[in-house]
């Protein structure tokens, strides 16, 4: 599995390379960009997540969608518990980037290629159920630490997103076993096919805006990475490995690891620019844990399997 994982990550990084050097080369400008991420993130996003739900009812699946529901919500509490206790507030601390950037992953551009390498459609399906508990912190409490205030409009708004829309068409669908024609159904199939390409160019090309020199220098960003990338995920792993039954389905166990394990969510640079905070401190912290989550994601996949058959 975590071979899997590792030829994956590569080809994502060839991608990203790829939206390098559309950048450094005007082929792909920043403003364009911007205008990339948000039909990924609003259109083909959700036509990935809906089309998930197009398969054939099955108990087990049903039972996956509801374990992988509670193992993310309990794994986004323990994230946001811990994360606050490590990162104090402190004076000329961006403690609201690096809150937000250790809390919250890339678990829609990063999590839905990575799994569906892995387990295909029924991966996908899991995965929705993070993006779902995802979207309901990262949108309230996300905003809050970002903005500093309570935000009740935004809580509610998030209910009414693409992505939530999605989820809850295809579990409706998938319960009411309401199946697409087979014509619509192909042309959502092709707008999912590019989900990949283009969420990986999208992140190279936010990349290629970042002073690399100067990156490499910033000590505070690779405690950060390690705290997202390695230390987080590694307790979400000991937890689902000795809190929750051995009878839940490793797809469900594995889908919520690989989502946390991904790298901080492009979302933290996007908020910051709204509200006036260090965004170029928190591209940096994307942009570093974008390529070193090639290292670390087959890594920790690798350690939790070598768990699974040690502690269980």
């Amino acid at each position: 599995m975590s071979s899997v994982i590792l030829n994956q990550t590569i080809i994502m990084l060839i991608l990203m390379l790829a939206g390098v050097l559309c950048a450094k080369t005007g082929i792909i400008s920043q403003q364009s960009n911007k205008d990339l991420s948000k039909f990924i993130l609003q259109a083909v996003n959700p036509v990935v997540i809906f089309m998930s739900y197009q398969t054939d009812y099955k108990p087990e699946l049903a039972r996956n969608l509801l374990f992988t529901f509670t193992m993310s919500f309990v794994s986004m509490i323990l994230s946001i518990i811990i994360i606050t206790l490590i990162i104090r507030e402190k004076n000329g601390r961006d403690t609201a980037i690096e809150r937000f950037s250790s809390i919250y992953s890339n678990c829609g551009f990063m999590g839905i290629p990575l799994v569906n390498a892995m387990f295909g459609s029924e991966g996908v399906f899991c995965l929705t159920a993070y993006i779902t508990v995802f979207n309901i912190f990262a949108w309230t409490h996300g905003i809050i630490i970002i903005s500093g205030e309570k935000n009740l409009k935004q809580a509610v708004k998030v209910l009414y997103s693409p992505t939530m829309i999605a989820i809850f068409l295809g579990i409706i669908f998938f319960f009411a076993q309401i199946r697409l024609p087979e014509i619509p159904s192909k042309a959502m199939e092709f707008i999912a096919s590019v989900n990949t390409p283009m969420a990986m160019i999208v992140s190279g090309v936010t990349m290629a805006s970042t002073n690399i020199s100067a990156l490499i220098r910033k000590r505070s960003v690779y405690i950060i990475c390690a705290l997202k990338l390695i230390f987080i995920p590694f307790v979400i792993s000991l937890l689902i490995i000795l809190v929750f039954p051995q009878s839940i389905d490793t797809k469900a166990k594995f889908t919520v690891i690989i989502a946390a394990s991904a790298p901080p969510a492009a979302m933290c640079t996007l908020q910051a620019v709204r509200y006036g905070k260090n965004s170029l401190y928190a591209s940096e912290i994307f942009t570093a844990g974008t390529i070193l989550s090639v290292i670390t994601l087959p890594i920790i996949t690798k350690l939790t399997e070598f768990l699974t058959k040690t502690l269980v």
